[in-house]
């Protein structure tokens, strides 16, 4: 696994991608401090780099990037593979309901129990934007992301490019 940096217009700055042979295996917001791999691969470099950036100007709706998904697993990846399948730009789905078309959660009777591990599940989305976890909202607001405040910031700002949200007097993004 090798990683690069692209810069984005997102409140927390930078984006890191890690790539393997198979595809994107991670994505992550803000910096890293740590000391990694960097992609020598230019042409993978340029592809990741022109397809995220022009998913953020607003140019494109699709990153069409190929996911390595070795990163998840179990029901963890059903999860993450139905939300990447059903639920495109500009659309959102509930915890629950994302819980429900996965299939993962029948067995499941505790109240609200499938909601909430479906949260975590998107906590712990080792390819963001890529499988779009910006897109699982709560029953009754915009729900969480990581990264506390930053976190939900980058999440409205996707929203908001996404035309999910309208803009703010404060919206940097493409119009």
């Amino acid at each position: 696994m090798s990683w690069l940096t692209v810069e984005t217009p997102l409140p927390s700055g930078p984006m890191h991608i890690a790539v393997t042979p198979q595809g994107v295996a991670a994505a992550g917001y803000g910096g890293r401090d740590d000391e990694l791999p960097p992609c020598t691969d230019a042409s993978k470099v340029s592809l990741v780099t022109e397809r995220i950036t022009a998913y953020l100007a607003g140019r494109s709706r699709e990153l069409g990037l190929p996911i390595d998904w070795s990163r998840s697993s179990g029901p963890h990846r059903a999860v993450l593979q139905t939300l990447w399948r059903e639920v495109p730009y500009g659309r959102t789905v509930t915890y629950g309901e994302l819980a429900a078309r996965s299939g993962v959660f029948e067995d499941v009777t505790e109240p609200g129990l499938a909601a909430r591990t479906v949260g975590q599940m998107m906590a712990a989305n080792p390819v963001a934007l890529l499988v779009p976890c910006h897109r699982v909202v709560a029953a009754d607001g915009i729900g969480g992301f990581g990264g506390g405040r930053v976190g939900i910031e980058v999440k409205r700002w996707l929203l908001t490019l996404e035309g999910v949200l309208e803009p703010t007097l404060d919206w940097n993004g493409p119009l």
